[in-house]
């Protein structure tokens, strides 16, 4: 019987991309799902679980995303400050028009896991509302999802 081995990849050895991601038209959820798994590194062969092996993800035109539905008016975002009746909400459509970076970087954030990983992995990405970016000097490379 032939013996299986699993390998694990070497810090030297995993290779960091810089991707570029236009989110103008595209759908919320399925955009974030699929940066969640490149900034994860999911999408490589050498994937692993409890290691960094991911890309870098830079998104333009965050204000240009598209939700389906009715959640343009019905999708909040709470956030709670720790104290008593200190919940409070944002209705999305108000977030589009005030932040609309903090919109695709929660959802993106709420894929990954949350510990020290998932810290390190939400470094990796870079959210701007228009088309301008100052990342040139990484040559990234145009993905489209």
């Amino acid at each position: 019987m032939a013996v299986q081995k699993t390998t694990l990849p070497k810090k030297d050895s995993i290779v960091k991309k810089f991707y570029l991601v236009d989110a103008e038209g595209k759908v919320l959820g399925r955009l974030a799902a699929k940066v969640a798994a490149i900034l994860r590194g999911k999408t490589k062969p050498t994937f692993t679980p409890h290691m960094d092996t991911g890309d870098n993800v830079i998104i333009i035109n965050a204000e240009k995303i598209r939700v389906t539905g009715k959640k343009t008016t019905d999708k909040f975002y709470d956030r709670y400050s720790g104290f008593h009746s200190g919940l409070k909400s944002i209705r999305y459509s108000d977030m589009l028009a005030r932040r609309p970076h903090k919109i695709l970087e929660l959802a993106i954030q709420r894929m990954i896991p949350h510990g020290k990983l998932g810290a390190r992995l939400k470094n990796k990405l870079y959210v701007y509302a228009g088309t301008a970016h100052p990342h040139q000097a990484q040559k990234p490379e145009v993905l489209d999802i």
